[in-house]
């Protein structure tokens, strides 16, 4: 197939991109040049700022593509444009999402037509993936445009864009450091690995069945906060110095009746012109961040530190005829072989004063 991806040069773009050179695709990619890449030779790279729509339009005025792989995404101005640019000259237009989309539930686990959150606890980025996937849905019923949507959640793997994840805990553990887990541990949590789910996108490609559908994208097992420490260790060969965070703290921390130290990381973050409601605003989702780092875990403003988040992926098993290779201890083992392969093992740092600040709390 010839195929166009929008944003291929950064994680999971990046791992689609090799993944269709792999399976002999030919393969355009779009982005703006500003990200050092190691794309595979075959790959034709154009240069181009998706929100300078003029420049997009004279781009893309006379080529078609049988597939529109689309990474970067992420308002409702991005994907209408994608709509009036290719509109009968694609087969099929894959459109990365978000599990931040959905509502929280006890019912698990999460299907693709559990209710979305719109309400006053969503941030902008679950509403405007939600906006993206309202105007691709109108598209197909109404003028047939052949979308398909892809809620991607937590993603594993070498070269994660957000380092606090998988990558912070191999530095705790390599620096001795204790290892917080709130409450009891016993909270499930689920992440994806980025190759899988690059050969979940290749293989939704051109099946109409999935027109107008969403489909969960995610790993297939479910692992405890404990579990997911005690994983890491028994990788790293090293035992894990737990400290287990008093519930009525958790509590506490999570709703705002008790602050971490907000540090200079933190700080950093908040703008001097922003107003005090805006500075509170982001402070508290800083703060929700942070602690949603002790263990890895998907969108805090929307699941609790004790909730378990877990989704189905029966959908793009059934029709994409898939399944994740990775378990989640492989995922961990091969992570931290390009961890220390690319000398991250003795280069990367992290912030652990707010760690400490608890640590401090707890009496540990």
């Amino acid at each position: 197939m010839k195929v166009l991806v929008m944003g291929g040069t950064q994680f999971n773009g990046l791992a689609l991109v090799k993944e269709l050179v792999r399976t002999g695709h030919d393969v355009t990619v779009l982005n703006r040049g500003q990200t050092q890449a190691d794309l595979p030779r075959a790959v034709r790279r154009v240069y181009g700022d998706r929100t300078d729509h003029a420049r997009m339009r004279e781009l893309f005025a006379y080529q078609e593509f049988d597939c529109v792989q689309d990474m970067s995404a992420y308002h409702p101005e991005d994907v209408e444009l994608m709509v009036e640019l290719f509109r009968g000259r694609i087969g099929h237009y894959v459109f990365a999402s978000s599990t931040a989309i959905y509502a929280h539930s006890k019912l698990l686990p999460i299907g693709e037509g559990h209710p979305v959150e719109r309400g006053p606890a969503q941030n902008e980025y679950g509403l405007h993936k939600l906006l993206c996937e309202d105007d691709l849905i109108r598209q197909y019923r109404e003028n047939g445009f052949p979308a398909t949507i892809v809620p991607f959640s937590m993603v594993f793997g070498p070269h994660n864009i957000i380092p606090d994840r998988e990558q912070r805990m191999f530095v705790r553990l390599l620096r001795g450091r204790p290892i917080l887990i709130p409450g009891d541990g016993t909270a499930l949590g689920q992440v994806g690995h980025v190759d899988d789910q690059a050969r979940a996108l290749c293989r939704l490609m051109g099946r109409p069945q999935s027109f107008g559908k969403r489909y969960n994208l995610t790993g297939r097992e479910y692992f405890s906060d404990e579990g997911y420490v005690d994983a890491f260790g028994e990788v790293l060969g090293i035992e894990p110095q737990k400290v287990f965070i008093p519930a009525a703290l958790m509590d506490d921390l999570w709703d705002g009746r008790a602050e971490l130290k907000p540090g200079a990381a933190m700080t950093a973050n908040i703008d001097i012109r922003t107003s005090d409601d805006e500075s509170a605003q982001r402070l508290r989702a800083l703060h929700l961040f942070r602690l949603s780092t002790l263990i890895q875990k998907l969108q805090p403003n929307l699941h609790r530190w004790d909730q378990s988040t877990i989704f189905s992926i029966d959908r793009l098993r059934r029709d994409a005829d898939w399944e994740p290779e990775y378990e989640f201890r492989g995922m961990i083992e091969q992570t931290y072989r390009w961890f220390r392969d690319e000398g991250l093992d003795e280069t990367r740092d992290f912030d652990f004063g707010f760690e400490d600040d608890l640590l401090e709390r707890i009496g540990a």
